[in-house]
């Protein structure tokens, strides 16, 4: 194999496609299963302090897109995304694009391998990388949204082909994917009430682990954690004074 063929032949030849291409649901069941256990090493291992558990995912992860760099007929969570959705239609997405996108998320573990598998160092911000990593897989999986394949299109300045969906091709939207003014203001206030109340629950309940008390201390402005601060101790005092009141 040339390095102009492995550089740019990507993705299987399927008739009707004069790019080569590969199986979107396939993609989509993987980034769901990888966004899954993400979540679950960052809740639980993390969260409980399993050093081992996180080590173990981010390495599969780094090899796992290490391969699909290379070969997407190898990479172990796209077989398993195949063996889940082997009875549906395949939908075709441009190989190139997807494999950006792939390399894109490869690049991104290499942090997560550097402070979380060869230095445990872990802080509120490093895990922002993960909960990155884990929301690119999530909006690939649940709403077919590939933020690497846009970020494809704005460095080759050409429109991608074949996108997930058929969104890059030019079409009227049906009318059951409008949105009436009631729909709009329901779905506006969803959007609203479930932001609000996450900050709501960050802000106000009492963290159970130190990876909840990053996520409150980050929401909350220095004002708001200095009252905190003051509370905590005044409250500290009280209990002194009671301790030592006969």
């Amino acid at each position: 194999m040339s390095l102009q063929s492995f550089l740019w032949e990507y993705g299987e030849k399927v008739p009707g496609y004069d790019i080569r291409v590969v199986n979107e649901r396939e993609a989509r069941a993987a980034a769901g299963i990888l966004a899954m256990l993400g979540t679950i090493v960052i809740f639980v291992g993390i969260g409980f302090n399993h050093i081992m558990v996180a080590r173990v995912y981010l390495t599969f992860l780094w090899f796992d897109f290490l391969i699909r760099t290379i070969s997407p007929n190898y990479s172990p969570s796209l077989l398993l995304g195949r063996f889940f959705v082997q009875n549906q239609k395949p939908e075709y997405v441009g190989g190139l694009q997807k494999r950006f996108s792939w390399t894109v998320g490869w690049f991104i573990s290499f942090p997560m391998i550097w402070w979380f598998v060869l230095n445990w160092d872990i802080t509120f911000y490093k895990v922002l990388i993960c909960l990155l990593c884990a929301s690119l897989m999530f909006l690939e999986s649940a709403f077919s949204i590939c933020v690497g394949c846009k970020i494809y299109e704005l460095i080759t300045r050409e429109q991608a082909q074949h996108c997930p969906g058929g969104k890059c091709e030019i079409r009227i939207k049906e009318p059951i994917q409008t949105f009436s003014l009631m729909q709009k203001a329901i779905t506006g206030l969803t959007m609203i009430g479930l932001v609000v109340g996450v900050y709501l629950f960050l802000a106000y309940s009492e963290p159970k682990t130190f990876f909840g008390e990053f996520l409150h201390e980050a929401v909350l402005t220095e004002a708001q954690l200095q009252k905190e601060k003051d509370a905590a101790f005044d409250k500290e005092f009280e209990n002194e004074w009671d301790d030592d009141d006969f």
